[in-house]
């Protein structure tokens, strides 16, 4: 399973690339899973809902299945928040493992950078990042990628990983 992570601050559109990279990734018949670090209050969950009674009660794990999906909730409950490496763990085989978020992680990250979201590049204190994708012309040694040329970065990430 390779691995290639996506860090950038947010409002400087990780996810709208990988929206855009996802389906190029899976032409070239590979299975693509994901990870995305979110912000401590996300809930995927709805009130009232059965799944949601039973975590409110209580429940550590709530596992909910369907003929179309299942998807398994963790309450940590005051635990530790899992590192990325215990979270690989859990995810069934694929051939590309994208990784959102975890900025400080030591995988090959590919900088996601919008000058007007106003935050300092992440680059020049990470030796993970491989390249950048931006809306700037910057000087750095790095492969530097339009943010809309989805297609040069799959291509750039495929070869990177090694499955091109």
């Amino acid at each position: 399973m390779k691995i290639f992570g996506f860090a950038g601050f947010s409002g400087s559109g990780k996810t709208t690339l990988l929206e855009k990279l996802i389906p190029r990734f899976v032409a070239h018949r590979l299975k693509v899973s994901l990870i995305k670090h979110a912000h401590h209050t996300f809930d995927v969950d709805q009130p009232g809902k059965d799944s949601y009674r039973h975590r409110a009660a209580g429940s550590a794990e709530v596992l909910v299945s369907s003929s179309r999906r299942w998807v398994l909730m963790h309450e940590l409950r005051g635990s530790p928040e899992p590192d990325l490496t215990e979270h690989v763990r859990r995810i069934a085989p694929c051939d590309l493992l994208l990784v959102e978020g975890y900025k400080r992680e030591a995988i090959p990250k590919l900088e996601v950078y919008r000058r007007a979201v106003g935050e300092p590049l992440l680059y020049p204190h990470d030796s993970h990042i491989v390249a950048i994708a931006t809306d700037a012309r910057l000087d750095t040694e790095l492969p530097q990628f339009d943010i809309d040329d989805d297609a040069a970065i799959a291509d750039f990430i495929l070869r990177h990983v090694g499955l091109k």
